[in-house]
């Protein structure tokens, strides 16, 4: 039977970067080939440079030719080759760059799904809701530090003039007394000791306190 149809090829597919290796090896085996056809190149050229017209010249002159031919013959050929290489590179960048396409776009939907299910768990009345509450509950507190806030002591229809004139004369007040305490040679908050207590029914002898100060 596998005479007839064949045995089943199960080696692995060549993949894209196993090509674009085997091709940049064989264009690396052109180079080197190309290096040596040179190298001969620049021999025979030297060595026809010095010779005399002639048949030894002649026959030097067509191995110079033969060898100039399969120069030409690898260049094509490596020419060739490098196009290849550069195709295969241009379509590995196209299949990289397709895959991460697919990435992004695999990426984007579980995206949009996640943000379905997050956006169906929002109600937006609870939301409203929710901010005239707390619209509410600020103007409520914007009451209550207003409320607190409230002078009770100083009436808003104070007349500053009139402070400013009781002011000046609670300080002439104080000047004045301050003036009559000076005089007596006392302080205005030591005055009354100066005097005996009033429970002392009669004030003491001098001659008794001369007594008790002996």
């Amino acid at each position: 039977m596998n005479r007839l149809f064949g045995a089943k090829n199960t080696a692995p597919k060549p993949t894209l970067n196993s090509a674009i290796s085997n091709v940049d090896t064989r264009i690396e085996s052109m180079d080197v080939k190309l290096a040596k056809l040179n190298a001969e190149l620049t021999t025979y050229q030297t060595r026809l440079s010095k010779m005399r017209d002639g048949p030894g010249k002649s026959a030097l002159k067509q191995k110079a030719l033969k060898i100039l031919q399969q120069r030409k013959m690898y260049e094509s050929q490596r020419d060739q080759l490098q196009q290849q290489s550069w195709n295969m590179e241009q379509a590995g960048m196209m299949q990289d760059n397709l895959k991460n396409t697919m990435t992004t776009v695999d990426a984007m939907k579980t995206t949009t799904k996640e943000l379905r299910k997050q956006y169906g768990k929002v109600n937006i009345d609870k939301i409203d809701q929710l901010q005239d509450e707390m619209a509410d509950l600020m103007d409520m507190g914007n009451d209550i530090q207003d409320a607190i806030s409230r002078s009770y002591d100083v009436p808003e229809d104070v007349d500053e003039a009139e402070l400013d004139a009781e002011l000046e004369a609670l300080g002439d007040e104080v000047a004045f007394e301050g003036v009559g305490q000076e005089a007596e040679g006392l302080p205005g908050f030591l005055m009354d000791e100066a005097h005996p207590p009033t429970f002392i029914d009669e004030p003491p002898e001098a001659s008794k306190v001369k007594e008790a100060a002996g």
